[in-house]
């Protein structure tokens, strides 16, 4: 009786220890289901973190990118602007050297298609229906070549004009040729005055080219005339728009 007592003792401690270590068992299994739903948290949170840092390196390149672009327009800005000054700078220094011959009406300084001209009535430099200048005429095209001449980074081209109506004489068949040897004339007037003939070409326009109506008498007679033109075009350069502004 005494055994059996003990047997079951002993029995009943195995239960004991094996309750127990289900007990356990199940325990850490719940712990460790938990550490597995915060694990996965914490990974959800991570890469909620990661696509957030994402988002934000992706916002950065852009202002990044926005800055590097605006400096750049500021400095094509800068650029524009100091174009702009030095184009201005040429016109107002172009008509100071002219003001006494501008005073005098004998010519102006413009701006006409994007370049920079000086303009002289071919009424004050020829007779009428002749391509000889007078003696006023060369008078003014010396004083002219004094000028133009020490601007040496320029190149130049003398342009004649006519207004509309029809000519022909013994020496001219048209007003083309008219045009033509006027400006050749004060082309080889400009070269003996001490003008470099390889910066300086000339043309015909003939009546093409009418800066004003030829309906009256005054329209035409502003048609007649000879342009000296300043090259190159600046109408594709910087500074072109605020040129034409100033010289209207």
């Amino acid at each position: 009786m005494k055994f059996q007592s003990i047997f079951i003792c002993a029995g009943l401690g195995l239960l004991n220890i094996s309750c127990v270590s289900s007990r356990k068992f199940h325990k850490l299994e719940e712990e460790h289901s938990q550490s597995q739903v915060s694990l996965a948290s914490s990974q959800a949170r991570v890469g909620e973190l990661e696509s957030k840092l994402g988002i934000a390196s992706d916002e950065k390149l852009r202002l990044e990118t926005d800055v590097t672009n605006m400096k750049q327009a500021i400095s094509e800005l800068n650029s524009r602007r100091a174009e702009a000054e030095k184009r201005i700078a040429e016109f107002k220094d172009l008509t100071a050297k002219f003001k006494t011959m501008v005073d005098a009406g004998k010519l102006s300084v413009k701006i006409v298609g994007g370049r920079m001209v000086v303009a002289l009535s071919t009424d004050v430099l020829f007779s009428s229906g002749s391509a000889k200048l007078s003696k006023t005429g060369s008078a003014a095209i010396e004083e002219v070549a004094q000028t133009l001449a020490t601007l040496s980074d320029r190149n130049f081209q003398v342009e004649g004009h006519t207004d509309n109506v029809p000519m022909k004489s013994a020496q001219f068949a048209n007003n083309w040729e008219l045009a033509a040897s006027r400006a050749l004339n004060v082309h080889s007037t400009l070269v003996a005055s001490g003008m470099n003939p390889e910066r300086l070409s000339a043309a015909s326009f003939g009546p093409t080219r009418p800066i004003s109506d030829n309906a009256d008498a005054n329209g035409r007679a502003a048609n007649r005339r000879i342009e000296i033109v300043l090259m190159p075009d600046l109408s594709s350069l910087p500074g072109y728009e605020a040129l034409s502004q100033i010289s209207q």
